[in-house]
């Protein structure tokens, strides 16, 4: 994933929260909803993710910064911080395109080890995820490496933005209410498992339309994927299935458990979004035979 040099991403929403105190707090009852919700890009362990079901959140310290620096496609290239907001500048302005009305922007809050959030105070351990009540997406970037060096992701650019899109998907969910009546059910085609595989397709069709995205100024922001940053990006895909996971933490699968899907349905419905864009994304009208 290269971005075009003269890309503007200054309007990308994103914040850098430094290490920092966190709160106590962020929405009575969301427990429940996160612990369904909340990607497994970081292994299964949620029990860091809410340290509070009271209060109003809010942070104890730790300064924050908008990442002001960041305004080119060449800074992109050049800085994790800068890529990030870069594929926050990509994702806002494809999805604003999709959308004939009603949609409204998410944002990008990168932090390391822990923060607070609108769903309780989460720590790195649950890996990317995005928080319906405050409308955010929340990343630890050494993130990355742990998906490289533990879960067997060949890495790179594409991956990282197969990451950030697949979060995106989960904000287009909630502002359609696909997430509305969702139940804790876990399984190979339980509701959890299609909300997270229609997640990777709208990753897809993000990544598909790399090229015809541009800035205001007519700019694309990306340059076309190559052949190997698109098996990149699958590799990401695979790395987060549930099989895969449970195999590296657990020597065992158990599909009973499941609740984003095993490695193939995940590649197979991220390569659904980028041939098929958001309309072929309908996981939940499908049989299980066929997720």
């Amino acid at each position: 994933m290269t971005f075009n040099e003269g890309s503007d991403i200054s309007r990308g929403r994103i914040s850098r929260r430094a290490k920092g105190g966190i709160a106590v707090g962020g929405g009575v009852g969301v427990l429940g909803l996160v612990a369904l919700l909340v990607a497994a890009f970081g292994g299964p362990d949620l029990t860091g993710l809410v340290s509070g079901l009271e209060g109003g959140g809010g942070t104890t310290g730790g300064e924050e910064s908008t990442l002001e620096q960041c305004q080119t496609g060449a800074d992109a290239n050049d800085d994790l911080d800068c890529r990030m907001k870069g594929a926050a500048a990509f994702l806002d302005d494809y999805w604003a395109g999709q959308f004939e009305s009603g949609y409204a922007s998410t944002q990008v809050q990168l932090f390391t080890g822990q923060t607070s959030t609108g769903c309780g105070g989460a720590t790195s351990a649950v890996g990317p995820f995005y928080c319906p009540p405050d409308q955010t997406i929340y990343l630890d970037t050494d993130f990355f490496d742990e998906l490289r060096d533990s879960f067997g992701s060949s890495g790179g650019p594409a991956a990282q933005l197969y990451v950030v899109a697949h979060e995106w998907g989960h904000h287009i969910q909630n502002l359609t209410g696909q997430m509305n009546g969702i139940d804790n059910a876990t399984g190979p085609a339980s509701d959890g498992v299609r909300l997270e595989l229609q997640a990777d397709c709208y990753a897809g069709s993000a990544l598909g339309a790399a090229e015809t995205t541009t800035d205001e100024n007519g700019v694309p922001f990306l340059q076309p994927l190559s052949s190997k940053e698109w098996a990149d990006a699958l590799s990401a895909a695979s790395a987060v299935g549930d099989d895969h996971i449970q195999e590296q933490m657990q020597g065992q699968v158990t599909p009973e458990t499941w609740t984003h899907g095993a490695s193939e349905q995940r590649q197979k419905w991220f390569t659904t979004g980028r041939s098929g864009g958001p309309s072929a994304c309908d996981t939940f009208s499908v049989p299980a035979s066929q997720l």
